[in-house]
């Protein structure tokens, strides 16, 4: 595809996933980009799990990455629910006409992007913390905390949840809310379970929200988020300790009568992932200004109820590389969000709706696990594929949107 827009180059601050993919797929459109991270390190070893959504994986193939997840993940054929006494309430699964989810470690995945970025020579500077940015006619220039400078034509924000780049884009716009959950995980790697048959299983228990999945080799993955009415932060979390945290989490699920007391149990200690508290971003209202704008966690920040954080923050890359090729940046930015928004907020949407029925209390529990089962014969599997089923044509000119 020939390019038409204007951009030469871009800052892409923020080296997490949405970043280098950014990155990669602005080089793709024939314009040149570097990543700035303000940590002075890489996150090897960083993170719990995730899943890769069909969706997210078409938009990794639009740039010729999707095998990187499909190298380092775990297929998962279906979510089964079930109650804390056992009871199954529903399964669901996208339709059997597209691929698999893929179940990966953040860190393997922060891992296998990195390489690929770094492969496709996309320069990534650490250490640079943003501290402001000056906007004008003919640019962008990035002011970092080192007291060093980086100019460009546009800058990206891709720097997450916490963005620095938002709040200089609309001073104004909101911060990140607690979701009133506590997060934990922890692999196995050699459960002595039977394996679960590619079903990634999601328990609502009296008094925490457990998921688990056991491959076929009996190593698995577990978490748990812990319902929690005072806030804190991911440090205060570790700083109470594995240990104690343990102790807390098998008292949580001592009454369920599903796998996850047996596989906490099981668990060493030095495994535990404490990732601290669930949050949800509100809407943020403003994406652009000037030659700035946002993606990923930084503009649509799902909850990982959803599933979808890091696939929907690929598609954002991806579409904004696209539309840059094709067209001038303020119509390129204006073309991204009209493209985004709509399907950003009904993804955020739903997974605010999930993140309720984790902390239901004792009526709310009784009223979930009746009512679940007969919603879910009722649901036709095509009328939810558009979560999954989204597909960006990298080829296809981008135009306007009146």
């Amino acid at each position: 595809m020939t390019r038409t827009g204007k951009t030469r180059t871009a800052l892409v601050v923020g080296g997490g996933i949405a970043g280098p993919v950014a990155a990669m797929a602005l080089r793709q459109a024939g314009i040149e980009a570097a990543v700035y991270e303000a940590y002075d390190s890489t996150a090897d070893g960083v993170g719990g799990g995730m899943t890769i959504a069909p969706n997210g994986q078409n938009a990794l193939d639009a740039i010729g990455a999707g095998d990187l997840v499909r190298a380092i993940g775990t297929p998962v054929t279906a979510m089964g629910l079930r109650s804390w006494t056992g009871k199954h309430l529903a399964q669901f699964a996208p339709p059997s006409r597209l691929p698999s989810l893929q179940f990966v470690w953040r860190a393997d995945l922060y891992r296998a992007i990195y390489d690929e970025a770094e492969r496709r020579s996309v320069p990534v500077h650490h250490g640079k913390r943003l501290t402001d940015v000056t906007d004008s006619d003919s640019g962008v220039t990035a002011h970092f905390a080192d007291g060093t400078r980086a100019g460009a034509d546009i800058l990206i924000g891709a720097d997450g949840i916490r963005s620095t780049v938002r709040p200089l884009i609309d001073p104004a716009a909101p911060q990140p809310k607690y979701a009133g959950l506590v997060c934990f995980g922890a692999q196995m790697h050699q459960s002595g379970l039977p394996s679960t048959g590619g079903v990634m299983y999601m328990c609502f228990g009296k008094r925490a929200f457990f998921g688990y999945q056991v491959f076929d080799d009996s190593s698995a993955v577990w978490f748990v988020n812990l319902p929690r009415t005072v806030p804190m932060t991911v440090a205060e979390a570790q700083a109470i300790g594995a240990q104690e945290w343990m102790r807390t989490l098998l008292a949580a699920v001592a009454d369920d009568r599903t796998p996850a007391s047996e596989m906490i149990s099981r668990t060493d200690v030095g495994q535990l992932l404490i990732t601290g508290p669930m949050e949800n971003m509100p809407r943020v209202p403003t994406w652009t200004r000037g030659r700035m704008t946002l993606i990923g966690d930084a503009a649509h920040a799902a909850s990982s109820s959803s599933g979808q954080g890091a696939s929907i923050a690929t598609e954002s890359a991806v579409e904004l590389a696209r539309c840059l090729r094709d067209l001038p940046y303020d119509q390129a930015f204006s073309t991204y969000e009209q493209l985004r928004r709509p399907r950003v907020e009904r993804i955020i949407k739903l997974g605010a709706r999930t993140n309720g029925n984790k902390s239901a209390g004792p009526v709310g529990r009784v009223l979930r696990d009746l009512a679940m089962p007969v919603a879910m014969r009722l649901i036709n599997p095509e009328k939810t594929a558009w979560q999954f089923d989204h597909h960006i044509d990298w080829n296809a000119g981008a135009a306007p949107l009146t």
